[in-house]
């Protein structure tokens, strides 16, 4: 498969991208199937809700599609519909008019001298404790550990400060371990 370059960036999918400006049909509905999953996985830890995370999926590849001729190839395609995913689910939730819920514990950073062996913990009990977050809390450790936005771009997403971002993050990180130390001692 060629590879068009263009900067830094690598575009495996310009003839399909191409195709889609020029309203292919058919070209739309294989860059849906490329990049679906991954953007349905991206929609789900936003929204921790399947039903949410399929609408916010179809609405955000209905943006993409209508949005396709601002895409200029500075970055990677993937990337630029991330973001357009994650803006799609910070406005539903904002729509939403919930104020977010932040962990609010204080945690100690102290750690026994006497304690065991970690246990060795699944990708379904990680899921299973982060789903439990409050939802401010779960969205800033899924940008920020999970889809790789820094603190800074958190923030703008969010409307919260960088500094509250930080916090929010190992509050979270915290309560998702003392969630999985209960989970595997209980």
């Amino acid at each position: 498969m060629k590879v068009a370059q263009l900067g830094n960036v690598e575009h495996i999918h310009k003839k399909i991208i191409e195709a889609c400006k020029k309203g292919n049909e058919s070209a739309r509905y294989q860059l849906y199937q490329l990049y679906a999953k991954a953007m349905y996985n991206v929609s789900y830890r936003m929204m921790n809700n399947r039903e949410e995370a399929e609408d916010m999926l179809q609405e955000a590849f209905t943006q993409a599609f209508m949005k396709l001729d601002s895409f200029r190839y500075e970055s990677s395609f993937g990337s630029w519909l991330k973001r357009i995913v994650v803006n799609t689910c910070i406005n539903a939730i904002n729509k939403r008019k919930v104020d977010l819920t932040y962990c609010e514990e204080i945690y100690s950073d102290a750690v026994s001298e006497e304690e065991e062996a970690e246990p060795v913990y699944t990708v379904q009990l990680v899921t299973r404790a982060i789903e439990q977050l409050p939802e401010g809390s779960r969205m800033v450790l899924s940008l920020y550990l999970l889809e790789g936005y820094d603190h800074g771009e958190i923030a703008q997403i969010m409307g919260i400060t960088e500094s509250t971002s930080k916090s929010q993050y190992m509050r979270a990180k915290r309560k998702v371990a003392d969630l999985l130390k209960g989970i595997t001692e209980g």
